[in-house]
């Protein structure tokens, strides 16, 4: 047994799983007018937790959104209040909002109603 053992984690394989994201309402003009991603994301998070939506609209802020407008899509580490979030197809509400644990082959919906949506 190593005397550390994050050297012993690091040098394990990091489970993926594959999603994807959608954006309308225009919500795509924040992320270069793509309107899908198709992403692989860390099954788990650097503390062992699920990787949940919370570490999801992280993620999208700091590796896919090219627009410095941050405030358009997310106030105070949280979506920002306008904008719908579906997990394949039900009201993210319904599903835990941030809390919710990604599965793979989820999609994830983001709608802004402040543009129509």
């Amino acid at each position: 047994m190593s005397a550390n053992p994050e050297a012993e984690n690091a040098s394990q394989p990091v489970e993926a799983i594959s999603i994807a994201i959608e954006f309308t309402g225009g919500l795509e003009i924040l992320f270069e007018n793509k309107r899908k991603l198709q992403l692989s994301i860390p099954a788990k998070r650097e503390d062992g937790t699920p990787t949940n939506i919370s570490w999801l609209i992280h993620y999208l802020v700091e590796h896919e959104m090219r627009d410095k407008r941050k405030e358009l899509f997310v106030l105070e580490d949280h979506v920002r209040p306008g904008i719908l979030v579906l997990i394949n197809d039900a009201d993210w509400e319904l599903e835990g909002e941030e809390a919710y644990e990604i599965q793979p082959g989820d999609n994830i919906l983001f709608v802004s109603t402040l543009h129509g949506g």
